[in-house]
C-alpha cells in the first residue's frame, strides 16, 4: 500500500489555495475547478471545496470536528527562514520553532485557513 495523495475538503478554496501556493510556496500540479493539487515531494495535496461534488456529499464541517494535521520536513537550517515567511504571509502560529526531543525535531506549527493544523519540521 502507498499514500499517493491527500484531499482537504475547504470551507473557502481560493483562501486555501493561497495560503498552500504563497505561503508555503508548494507547486501546482493540476489545476481544475473546484479542484488543485500541489506537489509534496513526490505526493500531492489536493483542495477542493466541501459539500456537495460528483463523489459524495461531506456537507459542512461538523461542530466540534477535528482539523487533520500534516507534517512537511524542512532543512534545519530554513527552520527561522520558514517561519519568518509565515509570519508575513499572515498565517497563524499555533506554535513557534521549538526542539521536540523526544522526535528529534525542531518544528512548529501553524493553522491553515480552515484550522488544519501545518507542522514544519526539521531533523535535529
Amino acid at each position: 500500500m502507498q499514500m499517493t495523495y491527500t484531499v482537504l475538503p475547504c470551507a473557502d478554496l481560493a483562501r486555501s489555495r493561497a495560503f498552500y501556493e504563497q505561503a508555503l510556496g508548494l507547486p501546482v500540479v493540476e489545476d481544475l475547478e473546484g479542484w488543485v493539487s500541489f506537489d509534496v515531494g513526490g505526493t500531492l495535496l489536493t483542495l477542493r471545496p466541501r459539500g456537495v461534488w460528483w463523489v459524495c456529499d461531506d456537507g459542512p464541517m461538523p461542530a466540534g470536528a477535528s482539523p487533520v494535521q500534516i507534517a512537511l520536513r524542512i532543512p534545519a537550517e530554513s527552520v527561522d527562514d520558514w517561519h519568518d515567511r509565515l509570519m508575513r504571509h499572515g498565517a497563524t502560529l499555533l506554535r513557534a520553532p521549538t526542539n521536540l526531543p523526544k522526535w528529534g525535531h525542531r518544528a512548529m506549527f501553524f493553522a491553515d485557513p480552515d484550522r488544519n493544523i501545518v507542522e514544519l519540521y526539521a531533523e535535529l
